[in-house]
């Protein structure tokens, strides 16, 4: 069953009705093919017209909906022999980050990224994706081995950010998040890193300090949660005052397009229209394509020449409109 935001009931309305007119027509043997074209076609419109025009804060409900494809997904659709791999080899597992070998397209790569969960059960054992300590680790020792056989690596960052419990900082979270970025820094293999839902804080950046970076259109990208912004500047709480959460997203500029402007991201994967959970297949397939074509772009420079590509993507960053 299709979940619906809060912006989409009009559209929910429109397909309620085509919904109910099929019935009629599958039920009672009345022809209204006519009237479920014309609702099918103000739809259409409809879906075109909210999705060309959604705010920060809308882009925002949609890079966090229920149905949108998880890496799991990404796995089943875009890659074959994926043999996820457990473990840091220090503390234990941690599942909120999955990844392993796998073939794209007949390329061999290591593929790394972020698990939210598909149902409550998913989301408990993969903690929403907000990884620990172990996580990064894990995500250490694999570049290790992607280094080693000379893998190109993708990762897909799908987090609100890293796991800010007791036990994570215990374990140091802020030096795994450290260590984990600067492996990725360092790293003599391809890197490629697409945003596919959130990417939030440094528990994104420990994953995507890569040769490429991209979005999907309807991703988000930031420091902070919308949210975690609003409680900070305006004191904004739940039950406490007015929620300043969207103003906080339209002022940090969360969204793919205006992280493209800042040349913080190298390119926007378009989503079907009304967003990535409308269509997964589609939207796998759009991005296994870029994330090919930036593979057969890298794969012939030396790790030194990947290096220094990725240290100057970094150090240029900021410098947008500086003579």
């Amino acid at each position: 069953m299709r979940t619906f935001l809060e912006f989409e009931k009009p559209i929910a309305e429109l397909e309620g009705r085509i919904e109910d007119l099929r019935r009629v027509d599958a039920g009672e043997g009345v022809n209204v093919d006519d009237e479920i074209e014309k609702l099918q076609s103000k739809t259409d419109q409809l879906l075109s017209n909210t999705y060309s025009n959604l705010s920060r804060w809308q882009k925002t409900q949609v890079a966090r909906h229920a149905n949108r494809p998880h890496f799991t997904e990404y796995v089943n659709l875009m890659v074959e022999d994926f043999t996820p791999l457990a473990g840091d080899r220090a503390f234990g597992e941690d599942a909120a980050i999955v990844g392993g070998p796998a073939r794209l397209r007949g390329e061999s790569i290591m593929l790394i990224g972020h698990e939210k969960g598909a149902d409550t059960a998913g989301r408990l054992k993969h903690n929403f994706g907000m990884a620990r300590p172990e996580g990064y680790r894990k995500v250490i020792r694999l570049l290790d081995i992607a280094e080693r056989f000379g893998l190109p690596v993708v990762t897909l960052v799908d987090t609100p950010g890293a796991y800010p419990g007791r036990g994570a900082e215990e374990r140091g979270q802020a030096e795994a998040i450290a260590s984990c970025t600067e492996r990725c820094l360092a790293l003599g293999a391809p890197l490629i890193s697409v945003i596919v839902g959130e990417g939030g804080s440094g528990g994104a950046v420990a994953m995507a300090a890569a040769n490429r970076i991209y979005m999907l259109e309807h991703s988000i990208y930031s420091v902070i949660s919308p949210e975690g912004c609003a409680s900070i500047l305006w004191k904004d709480a739940a039950g406490k005052g007015e929620n300043k959460a969207p103003d906080a997203a339209e002022a940090m500029k969360v969204s793919a397009e205006d992280l493209y402007e800042l040349r913080v991201i190298d390119g926007i994967i378009s989503e079907p229209m009304g967003g990535a959970h409308r269509d997964p297949k589609l939207t796998v397939e759009r991005l296994g394509d870029t994330v090919e074509a930036a593979i057969q772009e890298l794969k012939n420079l030396s790790p030194e020449e990947l290096r220094k590509q990725r240290r100057e993507k970094f150090i240029s960053i900021g410098r947008v409109g500086l003579v």
